[in-house]
Order: structure tokens, then sequence, then C-alpha cells
């Protein structure tokens, strides 16, 4: 006697499970532009390498005679898989079934994976489609109601999960609820530009609380979270977003266990450009692009920038340098002159603590006027924002580089700086407590308004002061490392790289503050 029926009736279970919400459900999915989950695991992942946990996992009803009369698949689909050949942990929510709101079982499917991925030490990618739960499930009368109180919190291993491997997540569609607090739980977040909305509540909730009527798009489209901070960055549609996460996975190690990895590359060490003689004009106040001064000094086509239109005055983003994925920081001095607001601030903090987490050496470029000053930034509590940033920076465990290219002012300039960091300053560097231009207004205020010719008598003060403001004076007092050449720059930062590796060795392992949404 063999075990042939009870196996055909597995397989018959997984099949059934694979059909998710029928062809009705997957056609209506594909018409509003939308992949399925199972398309979604097999668009990110490397060709075939997907190995899925509970395959039969389901709630099914059964008849008086034990037979299946309604079988609902789990409608959370999540298992084990590759990308660019390094392990991952993939789930997701699967919209053809209830709208992704979870059933009994698919509810305790994606509790698992945050679970799986710490217990493996290997990333975890979400697909995130759906809307948490559901009225209708919790007006059944019967049973056992609520968590056991001696449960641990659910949520506690969402916030664990980010302190020991790389969580990204991707919303595809409309992600509200519970989703949407995971996705936000994330290293890297990106929502696609035209089929996704991100909502604590639906239209037909605000409507009901608020009195408000709105679309989805309006309460939590593309346009709304590309400048909320919500998400990271925005695609053109999922493959690109399916790219973007391949792209980000690729600077980080599997988990702070192991090391980053390093690439070979035909960029030569010593390549000096040119441009970067003249990148910075000789005039203080006027602009220049910052991003191009970076991918002329990083590896080339290595720059993945993160987060550029939230807080856009400070630049984030990841590279290489001499195939060694770095974290990049820089600022842009084409939104508020480069000032720290509070929401650059707070994506600052955020990007330090994600690098010190898993230990990727940051490069940062600094063009730093200060916080931010006016009304909204005071209402805005940019100075405890920007202290956070400051504290974040301080406590850094990582190797740290600095290159002073233009403006360092203020208090917000200790936020570039981290304990033993290598410090690089440019000829074009000017520095100390405030602007010079604001600085002698308010210093010498009464001897300005005092003077026959008030303007001539500013900007006397302000040329003499402006001598001591080169960098010549700070470099023979060793007061930073090295001044240097601007082109000789990325030399000078891959040499550096080499003299690191031993320090990222040490570093291995869970550091005291990890990483928070």
């Amino acid at each position: 006697m063999s075990w042939e029926p009870e196996v055909k009736e597995l397989e018959r279970r997984r099949y059934l499970a694979k059909q998710q919400g029928g062809e009705a459900g997957i056609a209506k999915q594909h018409a509003r532009g939308r992949l399925t989950i199972r398309e979604r695991i097999d668009a990110v992942l490397d060709d075939h390498s997907f190995r899925e946990h509970g395959r039969a996992t389901a709630s099914p009803v059964y008849g008086e005679n034990d037979e299946i009369v309604e079988y609902a698949p789990a409608n959370y689909v999540v298992g084990f898989g590759k990308i660019n050949e390094r392990r991952v942990v993939v789930g997701g929510e699967d919209f053809t079934l209830k709208g992704g709101s979870p059933n009994a079982a698919g509810l305790r499917k994606s509790v698992y994976a945050e679970h799986l991925a710490v217990q493996y030490k290997v990333p975890l990618v979400r697909m995130l489609e759906g809307g948490g739960g559901s009225v209708k499930g919790s007006a059944k009368k019967g049973g056992t109601v609520g968590t056991p109180v001696f449960s641990e919190p659910r949520f506690k291993i969402i916030a664990d999960a980010m302190s020991v491997v790389p969580v990204v997540s991707g919303a595809m569609g409309a992600v509200a609820g519970f989703p949407a607090g995971r996705l936000v739980a994330s290293h890297f977040a990106v929502m696609t530009k035209h089929t996704a909305q991100v909502l604590i509540g639906g239209p037909a909730l605000v409507e009901r609380a608020l009195g408000v009527n709105m679309t989805k798009d309006e309460l939590g489209g593309a346009a709304v979270h590309a400048t909320s901070g919500i998400v990271d960055n925005l695609a053109e549609d999922e493959h690109d977003a399916f790219r973007q996460i391949r792209q980000f996975l690729s600077y980080f190690p599997e988990s702070v266990w192991e090391r980053t990895p390093r690439y070979e590359t035909d960029d030569p060490i010593d390549r000096m450009e040119q441009e970067l003689l003249s990148a910075v004009p000789r005039e203080s106040n006027k602009g220049f692009d910052m991003r191009a001064i970076v991918e002329m000094i990083v590896d080339r086509d290595s720059f993945f920038e993160i987060g550029r239109d939230f807080g856009p005055s400070q630049i984030c983003g990841l590279a290489c340098l001499d195939g060694q994925p770095v974290g990049l920081l820089a600022n842009d001095c084409m939104f508020y002159a480069g000032a720290m607001t509070a929401e650059a601030a707070q994506k600052y903090r955020r990007f330090v603590e994600m690098c010190d987490t898993f230990h990727v050496p940051i490069v940062n470029f600094v063009d730093q006027p200060g916080f931010m000053i006016g009304p909204e930034s005071e209402a805005q509590g940019t100075i405890r924002y920007g202290m956070a940033a400051v504290a974040a920076a301080a406590q850094a465990t990582i190797p740290w580089a600095v290159i002073q290219v233009h403006k360092g002012f203020g208090v917000a300039t200790a936020a570039h700086y981290a304990p033993g960091n290598y410090v690089l300053a440019w000829p074009s560097v000017e520095s100390g407590a405030l602007p010079l231009e604001g600085g002698v207004a308010v210093a010498f205020h009464r001897e300005i308004a005092a003077a026959e010719n008030p303007e001539v008598k500013r900007r006397e003060y302000e040329d003499k002061l402006r001598e001591s403001r080169s960098p010549f004076p700070r470099a023979e007092s060793f007061a930073v490392h090295e001044l240097i050449d601007p082109r000789e720059t990325r030399p000078v930062l891959c040499e550096w790289i080499d003299w690191i590796q031993p320090q990222l060795d040490n570093l291995l392992g869970p550091v005291h503050f990890g990483m928070r949404p």
C-alpha cells in the first residue's frame, strides 16, 4: 500500500493554490495594469530561484463528509529566492484574493516573513498590495478574541528585522493600514507612479470620519509621496521598481554579520577629471552641480540616489569606490543654498543610521551653510531634527571620509563629521561659525549703522574677514588631514578605501543603536 492518494491530493491543493483568485481575479488584476504576486516574485528574483514556503497553506471549508467544498489559498506568498545570486526572503499579498486583506492562513504567512529573514540572516523583499484587516473578520462571533496577553508583539520582529537584515519594500498597488506600516518599516521603499497608493485609511474611511471626499491618488498617490518622505523613490512601472530593488540590495551585505560585497571594476583608481578644477565657482553665492561632482569621483555608473525629492537640499545615495560600496552624502546648493531643513535632517539621520547598521562606509561632500532659518523652519522644529542628525553622525561607528567642498558653517556642519573621520579640503572651502554675510551683519551691526556709508563699511568687514576663511590656515594648523587639488579626490579616496578594509572586518555584528523607521 502506497501513499499515492494522499500525494495526489497534495498536488491538487498545490495546483489550487496557484490559481490564486481564479482566472477572473487574475484578469482583473492585469486589466488594472498590475502583476499578480507570483508574477512579481518571478520578475524580481533570479530565474527559477523561488522556493515557496507553505504551498498548501489555505483556509478551506469542509462539508459533512470532510470533503473540501471551498478552497481559499493563503493570500500571502512567501519563500526563499536569489537576487544577483545572493539569498533573500521574498513575500507579498495576493490582491486577487480578498483584495489582499489577509485570511487566517495569509496572516500567519505574512507574520512569518520577517521571522524567516531574521532566522536565516538574509534580506527581506516585500511586494505590497493590500488593505490590512477587515471589519468583516472582526464581526464574526465565537472563538477566541484578540491576541494572548503573553504573546510577543507582532511589531517587534518588524523592528528587529531592520536592525539585522536589509529590508526593502515595493508598493505596487493600493497599500493601506498594516501593509502601509510595513512599507515604511524598510530601509528602502519604492512605489510605482501610476498604479500605487499608500494610505493610512482609504477614501471611504476618510469621508466617513472627516467628511472629505478624495480619490486614492489624491490621498496617497505618487504626487503626494514623492515629497512626503513615506517612500524613497518612485518607479515608472513595476519592472522599474524591481530594477531599483535589485540595485539597492547590491550595495549591502546579506546581514549585519556579513561584509558588504566588493566588486571588480575597470574604472582606474587614478582617474582625475579636469572639470573638477572649476566645478565650484569663485563667486560664493553662485550655485553649482554637486551631483556632477560626485559622479566624476565615484566609480562610473555606480551612483544610486535615494529620496531625491524629500528634503532636496540634502543628497543621499549609494555608490562604489574601487568596487567598494559606500554611502554618499552631499549638499545641493540649488535648494536653500544646501541648508539643513527639518526634512533634510530626517532624511540624513535615517541614511546615516542605515549605513551604520550595515557597516557601509560613508563619503560626505560638504557644502553646508547651516540650519535653515525663518518662521517656517522654526515651526517645523528644524533644530530638533537637526540635532538628531548631529547625534546620528556623532554615534556612528563606520569609517567616514569628509570632503570639504565649499561652505561649512554653524552647528549643522557637525552632522557631517563622525568619530575618526578622514577630512580632505578643497581650495574652495569657506568655514566658520556663521556665513560671512550674515555673520558680519550680526557682529558689526552697530559699526555698520554708524558709518557714513553703511554699505561700503559692510563690504570692508566682509573683504577683511574673507581672507581668514581661506583653507590654507586650517591646513597649516592640521585642522584637516589634507588640502588637495579637487582632481586628486578620487585617487585619494580609493586609497582610503584600501586603508579601511581591516576596520570593516572588525565591525561585523549588530550596532548598539539599530535603524528604526
